[in-house]
């Protein structure tokens, strides 16, 4: 899976705004949203925030976890963790990329909360790596990923999984009890 398509993914999430305009309930094949009323919060899809954002017919309210204190309190704990620990959402890297790109006006602090989210992937990262050395060092066969997102496994698959495969292809080449095939005639 390419991270565009992780990134589609995390648009589907539900997010909070507050509307500066009238309109009833709008009927989508996903479901119904709305009514919309000026000042009156209501949650929509991350894509559609961001488009009535674009066009200044909302002010987009920032995820609870989108906040400086909590997110330093999942920063040091994943620092101290050597499992990964669970997120406050599936998507966490995607959201806040989306909603500090098209609505950093909206938010708080969305210079410092960038930087945690960034220190926070980089440490899960980092110990995915780890991980996965590990993981062919000792010539595993199957390993337990409990609480990575989508976008992190996304982001060392294919080289996992190509290193799995160079793994299997030395090991069965090297399997005792085979002879080697002689080019004697």
């Amino acid at each position: 899976m390419e991270p565009a398509e992780v990134e589609f993914l995390a648009e589907k999430e539900l997010v909070t705004i507050v509307p500066n305009f009238s309109l009833d309930r709008i009927h989508l094949i996903g479901g119904d949203l709305g009514p919309f009323n000026p000042g009156l919060p209501v949650e929509v899809p991350v894509w559609l925030a961001i488009s009535l954002k674009q066009r200044q017919k909302c002010r987009v309210i920032a995820p609870e976890w989108m906040d400086v204190g909590k997110l330093e309190e999942i920063r040091d704990q994943e620092r101290k963790e050597n499992t990964f620990t669970r997120m406050p959402s599936p998507y966490y890297m995607e959201l806040t990329k989306l909603l500090l790109n098209y609505a950093s006006d909206n938010i708080p602090k969305a210079d410092e909360i960038r930087t945690l989210v960034k220190d926070t992937w980089d440490t899960r990262i980092a110990k995915l790596r780890l991980s996965a050395d590990s993981f062919v060092r000792q010539q595993e066969v199957h390993a337990k990923l409990d609480n990575l997102t989508l976008m992190e496994i996304n982001t060392t698959g294919t080289f996992l999984t190509q290193a799995l495969d160079h793994m299997y292809k030395l090991r069965t080449n090297l399997q005792p009890g085979e002879t080697a095939h002689s080019q004697d005639f």
